[in-house]
């Protein structure tokens, strides 16, 4: 298999790359609270890997994936933010969350997420894609509605989840 190049991507404030080693260190911590208890968590230090290698993964499998969000002055990971897609889930699902509680309520997330449907319309083509979000998480259902997205009650959820399915409809393509 080729490898695949991540691409970077810049906004005002932010920088989206790829994963790297030094990331793990805040992935683990985010995963031994429960801050990360709508992505899986928490986790032992293995599950944080796992998660991690798995998200640097996807983009060789599928050609896409989450991106490591920055500050563009430091090279620090604040969260992740991306499209993830496994074997077995129903549809692309654009997804966000921030390890670092100092870097929540400045507006990162919607900033990064922005950036990534923007990726999603003009190089990949994309024209819909979901977020699904468990219905107690008040902040990502808010965002995803500051995104666009609406509830779709008739959409597949991924197997054993409790979440609910917002759809990102970004009609024709570029």
């Amino acid at each position: 298999m080729t490898t695949f190049a991540i691409p970077t991507l810049e906004t005002d404030r932010l920088k989206l790359r790829g994963i790297k080693p030094s990331d793990f260190e805040a992935v683990a911590e985010f995963f031994a609270s429960d801050r990360s208890q709508y992505v899986g968590g928490p986790r032992p230090i293995g599950g944080a890997w796992q998660f991690l290698t798995m998200m640097a993964g996807h983009w060789q499998m599928r050609r896409f994936g989450m991106w490591v969000v920055t500050e563009k002055q430091n090279d620090v990971g604040l969260g992740l933010v991306g499209f993830y897609y496994p074997v077995g889930w129903p549809e692309r699902e654009l997804g966000w969350h921030i390890w670092s509680p100092a870097a929540e309520g400045k507006g990162y997330a919607r900033e990064a997420a922005n950036a990534a449907i923007r990726y999603a319309k003009d190089v990949l083509k994309w024209t819909t894609f979901v977020s699904y979000i468990a219905p107690d998480n008040a902040r990502s259902i808010a965002l995803a509605n500051r995104l666009g997205a609406t509830r779709d009650i008739d959409a597949d959820l991924p197997e054993s989840t409790d979440c609910d399915c917002y759809r990102h409809s970004l009609g024709e393509a570029a």
